[in-house]
């Protein structure tokens, strides 16, 4: 089998040339086709000569991943079936909406987690994509955007499929390629990494001098009734979280923010509210309240919207940034905690 040539660095395609007794800018030139102009076939390398081209045929593949099928909602989102090289697929999902397009991508197949209100938690974890899996679904979105609405992609949140830092060091990479110019030159403000919680990582992750947002799935400031919510919390307590992202606010002086999802009769009481403001004063943040995408479990319903009102209403008052989202593309699954690989046994 052919090496992929994408999971070589520049340097070691630079390496390869001089093994072959060639130039060793050859290798930044296809360094730079591969990842600025994103080309897939080695013919397209035009200021290559022929006989280098062929050469690169015959020693490496061009491991890529292609959408599958697709959907559109009546509100414009659209939503991607991508299926790997392996056969395995994943979702990725643009959102429209004023003068911005939002990419939400994935980062495992599957999930290593168990949040009890997600679609994607049900799903057996597989595998973790490999960075060029997460670069790959930049490429086709910003091909489909501005197919479909025009403009570029203009913000990435990494709330797909997967819990990305339990896939941190793919992750790293793929946000590298995606925000340097040798690759697509995207910012890094514009990126959001969205993480249920696992504080170790948090705290590695912020030594790496990283740029990107961070996004965390709260839920519940009450440690009990966050296990409930999130099993996997257990492990992970309010309070260790609590310390890791104090740790990450002081390594990226970057505002957290919390996505929180109010249940009817699980964290709609005046004590959840009181206990969200009091952890939220404790590090800089904002709160996303997000409209609960139902999958078909009679244990998780929408809280009343009087109730999610009460939460903004008391985080603000508290001079606490709290929005109200509401979510997309419902009518085909692609909201929120909605990714479930409906078609798996359709993409081989």
């Amino acid at each position: 089998m052919k090496k992929n040539i994408r999971s070589l660095s520049k340097e070691d395609l630079r390496q390869f040339f001089i093994s072959q007794k060639e130039k060793p800018f050859r290798g930044d030139q296809v360094y730079e086709w591969l990842w600025k102009k994103s080309v897939y076939d080695f013919n397209e390398m035009t200021n290559i000569p022929l006989s280098l081209r062929n050469q690169l045929a015959d020693n490496f593949a061009v491991n890529k991943s292609t959408i599958h099928t697709h959907q559109q909602s009546n509100d414009g989102t659209l939503k991607n079936v991508l299926k790997l090289c392996d056969g395995n697929i994943v979702e990725f999902v643009i959102i429209p909406k004023d003068n911005r397009n939002t990419l939400c991508i994935s980062s495992q197949v599957g999930c290593s987690l168990n949040c009890k209100f997600c679609a994607t938690a049900k799903l057996k974890r597989i595998r973790n994509l490999e960075y060029f899996e997460i670069y790959d679904q930049v490429i086709l979105a910003q091909k489909q955007s501005q197919e479909y609405f025009n403009k570029p992609i203009s913000n990435i949140v990494f709330m797909g499929m997967g819990e990305p830092l339990m896939n941190y060091e793919n992750l790293l990479i793929a946000i590298q390629k995606i925000t340097q110019e040798e690759g697509l030159g995207l910012s890094h403000k514009r990126i959001t990494v969205s993480t249920s919680g696992i504080p170790h990582t948090i705290k590695k992750v912020a030594d790496q001098s990283v740029k990107f947002n961070l996004a965390v799935s709260l839920h519940s400031a009450i440690q009990e009734k966050r296990e409930k919510i999130m099993p996997f919390s257990k492990k992970f307590n309010l309070e260790s979280l609590l310390v890791s992202l104090q740790y990450w606010y002081s390594k990226t002086k970057t505002k957290i923010t919390f996505e929180y999802i109010v249940f009817k009769n699980i964290n709609d009481t005046i004590e959840d509210i009181n206990a969200l403001v009091s952890y939220c004063k404790k590090i800089p943040c904002k709160v996303n309240i997000i409209e609960y995408n139902p999958i078909g479990d009679d244990e998780f319903l929408q809280a009343s919207s009087e109730i999610t009102d009460l939460y903004v209403k008391k985080l603000n008052q508290a001079d606490i940034s709290a929005t109200i989202r509401k979510s997309r593309g419902k009518d085909i699954d692609a909201a929120c905690g909605q990714l479930a690989n409906k078609v798996q046994k359709n993409a081989s």
